[in-house]
């Protein structure tokens, strides 16, 4: 399920906002997205925090 979401959610806020001409392009545009999906962007499954925040919160805590 999450793999679902996650290329959902790529589909719906990178890819398709974009006229793709080759594949560097679609490298590029997914490696900023995955960048700001880990970095930047807060989820709800994680408490509004962000995946990096969530993932550096429970290394710690170990």
């Amino acid at each position: 399920m999450f793999i679902e979401r996650l290329w959902r959610s790529l589909k719906q806020e990178a890819v398709n906002l974009h006229e793709i001409t080759d594949g560097f392009q679609v490298k590029r545009i997914i490696n900023n997205w995955i960048g700001f999906y880990k970095l930047e962007r807060s989820h709800t499954a994680l408490d509004k925090r962000t995946a990096a925040a969530a993932y550096f919160i429970q290394a710690m805590a170990q």
